[in-house]
C-alpha cells in the first residue's frame, strides 16, 4: 500500500494516483471520515471518487474538495477486488434479492418485511458535533428509485435526518415525508410502513432499508454510501422532491 500525505504537491498525488488505474484509492478527510472507492478525476480542486459496484442502481459517485482531505493511499488491490475484500470499511457485496431496484424494473413479488431497527444502538460520544448534507430527493424513477446523497458514513456514526416538502405519488395522491399510512401498496419496500414516506438504506449491495418520514435520528450499522428515496413500488407516475437536510456526527464511527 501507497500512502500520501497532502503536504505533498498535489500534481505529484496525481501523477502517482494515474500510474495505479484500476487500484482501490483510500481517502482519509479531516474530519475523520474514510473513503474507500477509485479516484476517477480531479477538477476545480474537488476529487470525484466512485464507490462500490454500482450492481444495485446505486451508483456511488461522490465529489470531495481537496482541503477536506487530509491524506489518499493507493491500495495494490483492483477496485473491483478490494470492494470485496473484509479489510476495507465496505461489507462485501451479496447476491441482489428479489426486491432490489433496478433501472425502468420493479419488483415481480412483494418483498419481506424489514424487522431492523437501527436507531436502537446508543452513540458513545456524548457531546458530538455535526456536519450538515442538503439533499433533493426525487420521487421518481429517474435515479433508479434512489438518489445519492453524497455521503460515505460509517458503522457507529450517528445520523440526525430531516425532511419537508411534498411528491406526488399519482393515483395514489399527495404525501409528506411521513407518507400515507391508510394506502395499500404491496410492491413498496418497506411493507409496514406508510406508502410514499422517506426511506434510506446504507450501502450498494445492502437492502436493509430504515424508514425516515420527516425526521430520525440513529446511528448507522455498517459502512456505506447514504441513499434516499420514497417507499412506493410503482415511481413511474411520481413527481416532485423531498428537501432533506442530513446531519451527520463529525468523526463518528468505529
Amino acid at each position: 500500500m501507497k500512502k500520501f500525505l497532502f503536504r505533498l504537491p498535489i500534481v505529484i498525488v496525481l501523477a502517482l494516483g494515474a500510474a495505479l488505474p484500476a487500484f482501490a484509492d483510500t481517502i482519509r478527510l479531516k474530519d475523520g471520515s474514510v473513503i474507500r472507492g477509485q479516484i476517477v478525476s480531479f477538477k476545480n480542486e474537488q476529487f470525484t471518487i466512485l464507490v462500490g459496484s454500482g450492481t444495485r442502481g446505486r451508483k456511488s459517485r461522490i465529489t470531495v474538495f481537496m482541503e477536506d482531505v487530509d491524506s489518499i493511499e493507493f491500495d495494490g488491490a483492483p477496485a473491483d477486488e478490494a470492494s470485496n475484500s473484509s479489510s476495507g470499511p465496505m461489507e462485501p457485496p451479496s447476491q441482489p434479492p428479489a426486491n432490489t431496484r433496478t433501472s425502468n424494473q420493479r419488483p415481480s413479488n412483494p418483498p419481506p418485511t424489514q424487522t431492523s431497527n437501527p436507531n436502537t444502538t446508543a452513540n458513545p460520544n456524548p457531546n458530538p458535533t455535526f456536519f450538515n448534507v442538503n439533499v433533493r430527493v426525487r420521487a421518481d424513477n429517474s435515479t433508479n428509485g434512489w438518489t445519492n446523497s453524497g455521503l460515505v458514513v460509517r458503522r457507529g456514526q450517528r445520523l440526525r435526518i430531516s425532511a419537508t416538502g411534498r411528491v406526488n405519488l399519482g393515483a395514489k395522491g399527495a404525501s409528506t415525508a411521513d407518507g400515507l399510512a391508510s394506502v395499500v401498496d404491496r410492491e413498496k419496500l418497506m411493507r409496514n410502513q406508510p406508502t410514499g414516506g422517506l426511506i434510506a438504506v446504507i450501502g450498494d449491495d445492502n437492502d436493509d432499508f430504515i424508514f425516515i418520514g420527516s425526521s430520525r435520528d440513529f446511528v448507522a450499522q455498517r459502512d456505506g454510501v447514504l441513499f434516499l428515496g420514497v417507499n412506493e413500488g410503482n415511481l413511474a407516475d411520481n413527481s416532485g422532491t423531498f428537501e432533506v437536510v442530513i446531519e451527520a456526527e463529525a468523526g463518528g464511527g468505529n
